[in-house]
């Protein structure tokens, strides 16, 4: 069967993209966005979701590194979709609760063709490596708008802003490859309307 991949590039005056994702990968990566922690958040993303992501980043970081997160989402988003192709014979629904030492995260999704993103949660503060944590939120946004898809994300507990962020990324990423899964009963779209 073939694998399902896709190539995004983004070229604006904030941001210079090149995104390549393998679904049905084994969870390789290369990855260089200028933001270090954010490059280990995409990193573990990868790993596991077991995705394969090939992603470097050329951005205006002398700003700040809002533009980088959100450009990034947006092209996942966007990549994802391609690579989803018409959804036939996947799972569409992913569910992840996620312990990360003190932090608990949770994350729900439905490929659903409708992007609708929710939070609930608070995120320490603290900025790591360049990257404020109020970021994440601007990103799983970016994500689940241009992939077009429903996403739920909750921080049930946490005081390490470090743990935070691994645990919504990591349930993310479990969460997303739950849905993105051939399912091997239904060939069809998982839908009664015929299409996602």
């Amino acid at each position: 069967m073939a694998k399902r991949s896709a190539k995004v590039l983004r070229r604006t005056k904030e941001t210079d993209i090149r995104l390549e994702l393998v679904l049905d990968g084994t969870g390789k990566y290369k990855v260089n966005t200028g933001v270090g922690f954010f490059d280990h958040m995409m990193e573990l993303f990868a790993k596991h979701g077991g995705f394969d992501l090939t992603l470097s980043c050329k951005g205006d970081l002398k700003v700040d590194s809002h533009h980088t997160v959100e450009d990034i989402g947006l092209c996942l988003g966007e990549a994802l979709l391609k690579a989803l192709g018409d959804k036939r014979g996947i799972r569409r629904y992913g569910f992840f609760l996620l312990p990360m030492d003190e932090a608990l995260a949770q994350a729900a999704v439905d490929l659903s063709g409708r992007p609708f993103f929710a939070f609930k949660g608070r995120l320490p503060a603290s900025e790591i490596g360049g990257f404020p944590p109020e970021l994440a939120d601007d990103f799983f946004r970016a994500v689940s708008d241009s992939g077009k898809f429903n996403l739920h994300l909750e921080l049930r507990s946490g005081r390490n802003s470090h743990h935070c962020l691994e645990a919504l990324f990591k349930c993310f990423a479990r969460a997303l490859s739950a849905a993105c899964e051939r399912s091997g009963r239904d060939k069809g779209v998982p839908s009664t309307k015929g299409i996602l």
